[in-house]
């Protein structure tokens, strides 16, 4: 047995000799065990720590490089980053899964338990999670000199479970075994404060916090393919100053001594506190400010040390993304550094701020474009709340503007305007969507700075989302139109021809199947339900909104039901519709669509008639490892949002790319995937984003749209009386009086053409040939969605960053 470490280097390939010896010795002398007594744990952490071993020297090396060459560096600001499990992707990306697989069985240990032994780290709850992480490894990919910033929460999103159908919410617990892919950085700490006062000191305003956390860093290397480069994720974790209080021990008020230590653990404790609580809200700010505030003292510091002492230089070193409204209080924290703390006149700290930053917009719901009240903000961040009265009067004389422009109103920061009129380019996500914030929530702004809004469609990584998660359709693929693919999406089309080829069809659909058993046999295993993988899987995996219209899907679903039971001898497509997806805590009316989902599916699976006909399936807890399972085994893909409201989706690319055809509205990239496979391979149905407008304000009734459908307006009937809830008839009374008499969401006025586009996937679905030959040529088309693409986009329009490949 070695003594020292192995040091791998995945440039040099290493043999399973020395990779199975790296192993033994990461058992024996960094787990402590020896091979008689490891656990499956033991061995996770040791194949762990030898794989991690192959990331360090590139990530070091990346990091020379950067140091030497001083190129443009992108730090990329978000509240989620949703990465996963990190030992498979890692495995996968240096081209070492048949390698490991190998030593690892000659250890007689089951390596698929040992892949998913590793706990799915709880960093975020949906796309803007998963985007950010698809965007780290494409900037390593490509090789941008890049930092992702954000939290390290101790428990992250809450895990989700039914109880008797309804969510409940529990604390994720991903990190109750050490994190083996992360460093902490104790000598890399900053203070955070909130509250106190803002006093004026030899000519200067000064804020004096009142109280005041450890923002401590925690790194994880992200490399790209092949390990060619690694950038890192830092993590803020919050920690008192002063942990333990030792005169209330003393007296034994235990409590009182680990206070200083638990009020300050909180900032990083859980990802979105419940903010219906003016404790809550509370919480969420400071949460943005640690995380915001400690990033951007990080990025000076590292400027300072390796560029150059004047300050104003900053934009021509960095860039930084804003990835939502979460951290726009970037803008007012940023001068207050350079005003406060390097003495820049104001007008100058003001535009040396805002030619660094940038914001990325993802919603156009004006109640999701985050409002603090002043007082919150004052209280809070006194500081702050005095920059951005004078940054809002400092754009007043910047540009003539309407009284409609305002980052502070009636009483509120308006913190998407904040953002914009901080940020050197404001980008949508997908071509509609840049549009309508251009007439919608920014449109007086747009007319202000007509050249700061900008398009970057968003994607994903094809290594994470084909590669890694569809082992399948990967090795069919490689066979076919070789490895090329996996850092050129594009070359996904010339798949194109081969739609024709019937032995390709049967082939591609093989793997399908091989996707459907896999899936089949985990929802056996974990909930004992059994589904066939002859049916379609209808699938719609997205966190619970009513604009995501999982209430249209479970709507048609008991329409469905309705008319099997009439005529249970006619030739329906066999369908086990699976929803995924979380609510927020606070979000009642989505929590009780996840009830009506559950009650109708009880009804469904239980009714004889059903049997290969319907059948309804919701596993708890939708994360990136049960996406992992679901999107290659998706036959269907849901993508039903209110046209207009969705701002790109990321969900509707994956499923695309792993041959699921999409029935969806004219939403988000719903568009730009229709345009990419052409509409003969998708199912578009319902009103766009235009006729939304306009029905809207023509005064929408959706009163008359169920009268004119004697299905819809059944089930409501169903719905009203119990027939779901016999054991509470009155339990969706208000649901059903919103639909009938608000309906924002247009769930009534859709609901005919989702039927009808419904039945006519049941027809295509009757001719598995053609239906195979579609789902080839979704894969074939996916090209331009690949997240290397957007973040070459971004590195060439908005961040004025050269990549390396």
């Amino acid at each position: 047995m070695q003594t020292e470490p192995l040091i791998l280097h995945p440039q040099s390939q290493p043999d399973a000799e020395a990779l199975r010896r790296a192993i033994e010795y990461h058992l024996r002398y960094t787990i402590g065990k020896n091979v008689k007594a490891a656990k499956l744990t033991d061995w996770r952490m040791a194949v762990t720590r030898a794989i991690r071993d192959l990331v360090i020297a590139p990530w070091f090396e990346t990091t020379e490089r950067v140091r030497a060459e001083r190129p443009k560096r992108v730090c990329y600001l978000s509240m989620e980053f949703l990465i996963g499990r990190l030992l498979e992707d890692a495995i996968d990306n240096l081209g070492l899964d048949e390698m490991v697989r190998e030593v690892v069985e000659a250890f007689d240990v089951d390596y698929n338990a040992l892949l998913t032994d590793e706990p799915d780290a709880a960093l975020g709850n949906g796309g803007l999670g998963r985007l950010a992480a698809c965007f780290l490894d494409s900037m390593s990919t490509v090789g941008l000199a890049a930092h992702g910033y954000g939290i390290r929460y101790n428990h992250g999103l809450f895990r989700q479970s039914f109880e008797d159908g309804w969510q409940t919410e529990e604390a994720e617990d991903w990190l109750r075994q050490v994190h083996p892919w992360e460093f902490e950085r104790p000598e890399t700490q900053y203070r955070i404060g909130f509250g106190g006062d803002v006093r004026k000191e030899d000519g200067h305003r000064q804020w004096r916090p009142e109280e005041t956390v450890l923002a401590v860093g925690y790194d994880t290397p992200v490399p790209g393919w092949r390990g060619r480069w690694a950038n890192t994720l830092r993590l803020w974790s919050a920690k008192a100053e002063r942990e333990f209080d030792l005169e209330p021990f003393n007296r034994g008020d235990y409590m009182a001594a680990a206070a200083p230590s638990v009020l300050a653990e909180t900032v990083s404790r859980v990802l979105y506190p419940d903010d219906t609580t003016e404790q809550g809200k509370e919480l969420r700010l400071k949460q943005e400010y640690f995380f915001t505030a400690a990033s951007l003292a990080d990025i000076l510091r590292r400027f300072l040390a390796h560029h150059d002492t004047d300050v104003t230089r900053l934009p021509e070193f960095i860039a930084i993304q804003l990835n939502d409204t979460h951290p726009a209080i970037a803008f007012p924290e940023l001068i207050r550094l350079l005003v406060d703390v390097h003495e820049l006149p104001f007008a100058s700290a003001f535009e040396t701020a805002r030619n660094c930053l940038h914001y990325t917009n993802h919603t156009l719901l004006p109640e999701a474009l985050e409002r603090w009240s002043t007082d919150l903000m004052g209280r809070v961040l006194p500081r702050h709340m005095e920059l951005i009265d004078q940054i809002d009067s400092h754009h007043a004389k910047l540009v003539k503007r309407p009284a409609s422009v305002k980052i502070v109103d009636h009483g509120e920061v308006r913190m998407g305007d904040l953002a914009f009129i901080g940020a050197r380019r404001v980008n949508g996500v997908s071509a509609l969507h840049t549009e309508l914030m251009k007439q919608t929530v920014f449109k007086d702004l747009h007319a202000l700075h007509p050249e700061r809004i900008i398009n970057q469609t968003n994607g994903v990584t094809p290594r994470r989302w084909l590669y890694n998660c569809n082992p399948a359709l990967r090795g069919l693929l490689e066979e076919r139109i070789g490895k090329g693919w996996v850092t050129d999406l594009e070359q996904l089309q010339s798949l194109a021809p081969l739609a024709d080829d019937g032995d390709f069809r049967q082939r591609f659909a093989a793997a399908k199947r091989e996707n459907k058993l896999r899936l089949a046999g985990h929802l056996e295993r974990t909930l004992g339900v059994t589904v066939d993988p002859e049916a379609i899987f209808d699938i719609q995996i997205k966190r619970i909104h009513e604009y995501k219209r999982q209430l249209l899907n479970i709507l048609e679903t008991a329409a469905q039901w309705n008319a099997i039971r009439r005529d249970p001898g006619a030739d329906w497509a066999p369908r086990v519709k699976i929803f995924g997806g979380k609510a927020a805590p606070g979000y009642v009316m989505a929590k009780q669509i996840i009830k009506l989902i559950n009650d109708i599916g009880a009804t469904v699976n239980a009714d004889p008639l059903m049997e290969e006909r319907l059948q309804v399936v919701y596993p708890p807890n939708y994360n990136v490892s049960m996406a992992e399972l679901l999107i290659p085994a998706a036959d269907l893909s849901e993508q039903i949002s209110t046209a207009g409201m969705e701002a790109s989706g990321t969900g509707n690319m994956k499923l695309a790319m792993n041959g699921a055809l999409t029935i969806g509205t004219l939403d988000g990239a719903n568009i730009e995937i229709a345009e990419a496979v052409g509409r003969d391979d998708i199912f578009i149905f319902g009103l766009t984003a235009e006729e939304v407008a306009a029905a809207r304000e023509a005064g929408y009734d959706p009163a008359a749209h169920i009268e004119a459908e004697p299905r819809l307006a059944e089930v409501l009937e169903q719905i009203a009386a119990g027939v779901f809830s016999p054991d509470d008839p009155q339990r969706y009374t208000g649901l059903v009086d919103n639909l009938r008499q608000n309906d924002w969401f247009m769930v009534a006025a859709d609901f005919t053409a989702y039927w009808e586009a419904q039945r006519r996937v049941d027809a295509a679905w009757r001719d598995r040939d053609a239906w195979n030959r579609s789902a080839v040529l979704n894969t074939a088309h996916m090209g331009w969605f690949s997240s290397d693409r957007t973040i070459r986009g971004y590195a060439r329009d908005i961040w004025q960053a050269e990549p390396a490949f």
